[in-house]
């Protein structure tokens, strides 16, 4: 149970300063970038593959096409995620990518109510509602639509749904998603590179190695998420999720100095009290035995 925990949040930690990460490829063209990761989890996917000799299960996945074109449809989802974050991180929208994963659990919970006809408790519904509210506080004040937060969130809740209908190893499933992907990713690369908008000349040195590392720290997170989820109760995995954002927020007030206007507050305000709400219902719930 305890190295379960530890697995748990060693991943919530690793995701949580992984905007550090990222700017360090800030020279680079996010798309670019985009298309490393997509790369480079491939190639370490499938070494995590040859090492626990699952190539056998990739064979037969990929001679269903049925299953490899859901988990390919799992990949453009994870796709427009990732090129999300790291657009959102290299503009200095740090903030709007913590905000992405604070109201990310609330967009599940709606998620599982429309797709798999999940009940809401009567606090989850409260807690949907003050979630929307800190959502339409910067539309109302500002005119301004925090569309980036709801497309990281979003796309990273309907991956998470649809992946609940998938019944192989995280391992073999994400190396399928990102080989349906790589084909276009190479391609990108490719051109980029032929117009002088690349890797090359833009990092030196040991700045390469930061691109095979991106499939490292793509990767590893959710290995030692797939490691420990299954021995922890989902009320304790709920809570240390929130250690994500939180890092992400510390990390682009403190180490960006990204602004933090009176209209960010009141909708993070809004937003952690409804996850504060849905904390609680959720610890009920497991009590309960619901």
């Amino acid at each position: 149970m305890k190295k379960s925990v530890l697995w748990v949040l060693l991943c919530y930690i690793l995701w949580g300063l992984l905007p550090i990460f990222w700017k360090l490829l800030n020279a680079l063209n996010p798309v670019y970038i985009l298309c490393s990761r997509i790369v480079w989890a491939l190639v370490f996917c499938f070494v995590i593959l040859i090492c626990k000799r699952e190539l056998s299960v990739i064979k037969s996945l990929i001679k269903n096409p049925g299953l490899f074109i859901y988990l390919a449809l799992c990949g453009v989802f994870l796709t427009i995620n990732w090129g999300s974050y790291i657009w959102a991180v290299n503009t200095n929208h740090v903030l709007d990518a913590s905000l992405a994963y604070f109201i990310n659990p609330i967009i599940s919970v709606i998620l599982g109510f429309l797709l798999y006809k999940e009940r809401l408790t009567a606090l989850q519904r409260l807690s949907v509602a003050i979630a929307f509210i800190g959502i339409m506080i910067p539309i109302i004040k500002e005119g301004a639509f925090p569309w980036l937060a709801l497309i990281i969130g979003g796309s990273f809740s309907v991956y998470s749904a649809a992946k609940k209908k998938v019944d192989i190893s995280s391992e073999s499933s994400n190396f399928i998603e990102t080989l349906a992907i790589a084909p276009f990713a190479l391609i990108v690369i490719l051109l980029f590179e032929a117009k002088g908008m690349g890797a090359v000349g833009k990092l030196r040195g040991i700045e390469y190695i930061l691109l095979p590392l991106s499939g490292v720290v793509t990767s590893v997170p959710l290995l030692f998420f797939s490691a420990g989820i299954k021995y922890i109760p989902m009320s304790l995995s709920g809570i240390l999720m929130y250690i994500n954002p939180t890092l992400q927020f510390l990390v682009g007030v403190l180490i960006y100095k990204e602004s933090l206007t009176v209209t960010n507050i009141i909708t993070f305000a809004f937003v952690w009290l409804s996850l504060v709400i849905f904390v609680i219902s959720s610890v009920k719930s497991q009590k309960d035995g619901i």
